[in-house]
């Protein structure tokens, strides 16, 4: 399988490219329209023919390449039943597989940092989108966001992952790339092993987060698949 995890600076989130190498089918997860002729150019480098888009939430931080490269590409965009967006090709559900030549991406429910957050499994990786980051987790405060159901999410779809399970997260702001089941299990300042539910809802009530800078831009085009008003 070939696979790259790629990086968008303003936003600091990873785009992740899978595929095939003898069907030439491929799938993005995140891909975000800042680096649209970037990916363009790995899937025209490669020979390959993009299958799926698929997005782990609806972003508030950055407009998806899904729409453009629907246009550009013929590829079905992938997003959450929950999300009820109308521009979606194919709506998501706990169970649900995709797949690209031999390969199966499994879709697990893990509503938390949004109602509509998804995370995807593929072989010993787990692709967690803001559910799980690396010694993190997304903010749960708004876009119908829950604490609770964010630590049930992370307890109950993704910590019961085998331990060694990669874990590819949506974003990372300190220059890590990838981690495991095990180390989230163990170090994860938020989620690790013995923090309960009620510690966990007060350290998430009291980040203070700033509103992400771009949300007014975002939020509108993501729920039109990243079109934008002409």
């Amino acid at each position: 399988m070939l696979f790259h995890q790629l990086f968008e600076a303003e936003s600091s989130t990873y785009t992740y490219l899978l595929a095939d190498r003898d069907s030439g089918a491929a799938v993005f997860i995140d891909p975000v329209i800042d680096t649209i002729e970037r990916d363009l150019k790995l899937l025209d480098e490669y020979g390959l023919t993009l299958k799926y888009i698929v997005d782990t939430h609806v972003h508030a931080d950055h407009i998806t390449a899904a729409d453009e490269l629907r246009k550009r590409t013929g590829a079905q965009t992938c997003v959450s039943r929950h999300a009820s967006l109308p521009c979606v090709d194919i709506e998501l559900k706990e169970g649900q597989s995709l797949h690209f030549g031999p390969y199966e991406i499994g879709v697990l429910e893990t509503p938390g940092h949004t109602q509509c957050s998804l995370s995807f499994t593929l072989g010993d990786r787990v692709f967690t989108g803001d559910t799980l980051l690396i010694r993190g987790c997304g903010r749960t405060d708004f876009q119908n966001g829950s604490a609770e159901l964010l630590y049930k999410s992370v307890r109950e779809k993704l910590f019961v992952l085998p331990p060694a399970t990669r874990v590819y997260p949506g974003h990372d702001y300190k220059g890590q790339t990838s981690s495991s089941i095990e180390m989230e299990q163990r170090f994860n300042p938020r989620l690790k092993d013995g923090i309960t539910l009620e510690e966990f809802v007060r350290i998430m009530s009291l980040l203070g987060l700033p509103v992400p800078k771009r949300i007014h831009e975002a939020l509108p085009a993501n729920l039109a698949c990243g079109k934008t008003p002409q």
